[in-house]
């Protein structure tokens, strides 16, 4: 990821050994023994996927908070692999979406900040256009709000331009996961193609 580490991430599925060591390419299926239990998690910081062990005995939930940063490690044993969202089953990206939600919420100060300093991309693109459903005018509503004065929390941006910024962000998230954009605001750009 080159310096874009994860130091927390959440749980979006648990992989059974059976089919979590035949998912992986045979030079690291030979590195990883059949008894372990793996999981896919989505990063805190930079919504990366990952695919991870448990260390022996140790269970998760879904949508728990984990420890995968530099040193010892409560209940993750080691990172396999950064993992696209194509890697992913079916239900774990049910899951993923929750999760998405649930990180965008309890992080309200930071995506509030990012709406109050997101400026152009380009000469005629501007960052904010990357939300669904924001267009120019809108656009232009939000830089003239918060020209005004800040937004403080995604019920004043509500409450001041009729949106809601907590939900697009989640959505813009998960589009960037799943690859449908170049542009990446949030999230590091997924893995090449193994």
């Amino acid at each position: 990821m080159k310096g874009r580490k994860e130091d927390y991430a959440y749980v979006i599925d648990v992989i059974p050994p059976e089919v979590a060591v035949y998912k992986l390419p045979p030079k690291i299926r030979r590195e990883f023994p059949h008894d372990v239990t793996y999981a896919h998690l989505v990063g805190e910081d930079h919504f990366t996927l990952l695919e991870v062990t448990l260390k022996k005995g140790v269970e998760v939930e879904i949508g728990e908070r984990v420890y995968v940063g530099q040193g010892p490690r409560d209940k993750v044993d080691k990172i396999v692999r950064r993992i696209r969202y194509e890697d992913l089953q079916p239900q774990g990206r049910e899951n993923l979406r929750a999760v998405v939600r649930k990180i965008v919420e309890q992080q309200e100060g930071r995506f509030v900040k990012w709406l109050n300093d997101a400026g152009p991309i380009t000469l005629k693109l501007h960052s904010l256009e990357l939300l669904r459903g924001v267009g120019k005018k809108k656009v232009q509503e939000i830089l003239d709000e918060r020209k005004k004065r800040p937004f403080t929390s995604y019920e004043d941006v509500k409450q001041r331009v009729g949106i809601d910024i907590a939900e697009l962000i989640s959505d813009r998230i998960l589009r960037e996961i799943i690859g449908e954009d170049p542009y990446y605001l949030f999230t590091t750009p997924p893995p090449a193609t193994q």
